[in-house]
């Protein structure tokens, strides 16, 4: 399971450093898409297969599931981790989550997001008020 969040600088070229607890999970090779909410996602190869599988198995009669697939397959690459754990996310990927400098990597389950530092702190003081309400919903589905 992936957890944990984790600081990280992009160094001169780009590259930055997968934290170690996340790279024995996700391999020497990974799957960097675009992900909700202005991050990234990365995905291990195995869990990245069983994700693709499921959405091209979705019926491409519905526009939102043609416009979720486009977003998600298409923007997605696969990146190899280099020796010293370094990984380089294409441009367009950089671009779209606003990396620069220090980004956040979190881990959630299955997945690594990607955040530009900025965004994440604000993005946790924001759900951070409404943790009670969250909380309340998913218990009313059984979740927690």
């Amino acid at each position: 399971m992936l957890i944990g969040e984790y600081t990280h600088s992009q160094d001169e070229k780009k590259r930055i450093s997968l934290p170690i607890k996340f790279r024995k999970e996700l391999g020497k090779s990974v799957v960097v898409t675009h992900g909700l909410d202005n991050c990234l996602f990365i995905y291990g190869v195995k869990e990245w297969q069983k994700i693709s599988e499921k959405l091209g198995n979705l019926s491409i009669g519905q526009t939102d599931t043609r416009r979720f697939n486009r977003f998600i397959l298409s923007g997605a690459s696969e990146v190899e981790v280099d020796s010293i754990g370094r990984v380089l996310i294409p441009e367009y990927l950089r671009e779209f989550a606003k990396l620069q400098g220090k980004v956040v990597f979190a881990g959630v389950h299955n997945r690594v997001e990607v955040w530009n530092e900025g965004a994440w702190i604000a993005y946790k003081k924001a759900i951070r008020g409404d943790a009670d309400k969250l909380a309340e919903k998913l218990g009313e589905i059984g979740a927690i």
